[in-house]
């Protein structure tokens, strides 16, 4: 099998040299020796031959004997889950959307949390790169968890502005799509993955950074004003009223991105991340636009800001060294942060323009408080072992399945079942 390495969509890079793994000594660590070859797994299918190339060469020219190919796959986080399943799934990949509780059994350990902290922001407060302490994927940059992606063009066209809060929201898609040819907000149902961008908006819903601390000590979370509820009523709502491509079942990713660039698309959900793809296709980019979820607590808006699939190391990883060399390349000696247009990790540096919409509204950037000590990756099994997922597919797809009424269920019928589940499920945990 030839050796890989996954380089992810956001994954951006900009932080000092850090980690020191557990694994410190012998020819196959992190400290090893670099050389050989590398594969580089990429979901960028659009840039793969482009920018990443010069990546690439510049890579190879640092450390002769050295090679780098890139492997370019559209479905990344199906078929990395799925190569997951054997030892077979490259040197370094970007985190696919697995449990922290689950990293010790597939990741390198990078170093300690407490060392990575001194330097990065958004560590303490994320469950994306550590497990008890111990770092095993690395951070690159930063991003707004989840917001929307739209198209200013369409927006001007049907005479609408950003709005605050949901009942805004609904109004402004309906104008778009009785005032023009596009569609309102494009769910990309078939791919799945996309679906689970809209989780990112939990805190914009709830506001509320300790969200996850408090829902695991209550048995019925999902009701009016609970994050989740709020947010999956929005997803429900727009489907429901028809403000979604007709066909959910014909969409395609990279598709639906450029559609989005040419004004055929009003917004898609999606992680800060995304901005820079779809602007790359647009004739005009300035008409590419971020916006936060349509929400307010209290008068106030707020988003998370969060690090964005980090890079790690397969621990059955034959290579080990090249594989870390090209994570350090990638983060001190390219200029992925200011292409991507990301929020650099590195304290104290400034945040993209790009964002500037957010702090016109007044935006508050939060994050996910950490589990107290004794109740660590408890969420984590609750939403796992009641097979809610809140950062898989099945359950959203059941969701806008009853909002087209392709099922007989109900939105409230839905959060009474995950209610129970959920119930039952926290019950085997903490009583």
């Amino acid at each position: 099998m030839k050796r890989s390495v996954v380089l992810c969509t956001a994954a951006a890079l900009a932080i000092l040299a850090l980690g020191c793994s557990k694994n410190n000594g012998g020819e196959n660590s992190i400290h090893g020796k670099i050389g050989g070859n590398i594969i580089v797994l990429t979901n960028r299918t659009d840039i793969v031959d482009t920018k990443l190339q010069e990546y690439k060469e510049a890579f190879e020219q640092k450390y002769p004997g050295t090679s780098v190919e890139f492997e370019a796959i559209t479905d990344y986080e199906g078929t990395v889950r799925t190569r997951m399943g054997t030892q077979e799934y490259g040197d370094v990949l970007c985190r696919p959307n697995i449990q922290s509780i689950d990293f010790e059994k597939y990741f390198e350990p990078l170093g300690s949390l407490e060392d990575f902290d001194k330097v990065m922001n958004f560590t303490r407060t994320s469950n994306a790169i550590s497990y008890k302490d111990v770092v095993y994927t690395y951070p690159m940059v930063a991003t707004v968890s989840a917001g929307i992606v739209y198209n200013k063009a369409v927006f001007e066209k049907a005479g609408v502005g950003v709005p605050r809060n949901t009942e805004e929201f609904y109004e402004a898609m309906q104008k778009i799509k009785d005032k023009t040819d596009a569609v309102p907000v494009f769910m990309n149902y078939p791919s799945g993955w996309t679906l689970n961008q809209w989780e990112g908006g939990l805190l914009s819903a709830s506001g509320d950074p300790e969200y996850k601390r408090k829902i695991i000590h209550e048995d019925s979370p999902f009701v009016p004003g609970d994050g989740h509820y709020e947010l999956y009523k929005m997803m429900y709502e727009v489907v429901k009223r028809g403000l979604c491509e007709k066909d959910l079942l014909a969409s395609e990713w990279e598709q639906s991105k450029q559609d989005l660039a040419d004004g055929k698309i009003g917004c898609m959900v999606l992680g800060s991340w995304a901005i820079q793809q779809v602007k790359d296709l647009a004739a005009r980019p300035e008409t590419i636009g971020y916006m936060p979820f349509p929400f307010e607590i209290d008068g106030k808006k707020y988003a998370e800001a969060q690090l964005d699939m980090p890079l790690c190391i397969n621990k059955y990883s034959k290579n080990k060294a090249t594989a870390y060399a090209w994570i350090k390349f990638m983060s001190d000696d390219t200029d992925w942060v200011q292409y991507t247009e990301s929020i650099p990790v590195k304290k104290g540096e400034p945040y993209p323009a790009v964002l500037d919409s957010f702090g016109e509204m007044g935006v508050q950037y939060i994050e996910s408080a950490p589990a107290e000590p004794q109740y660590e990756g408890v969420y984590d099994k609750i939403d796992k072992e009641s097979e809610i997922g809140f950062w898989n597919d099945p359950e959203k797809k059941r969701i806008i399945d009853a909002a087209i009424g392709s099922t007989k269920e109900t939105f409230e019928g839905i959060m009474a079942d995950w209610n129970k589940r959920w119930a039952k499920t926290r019950a085997e945990y903490l009583n």
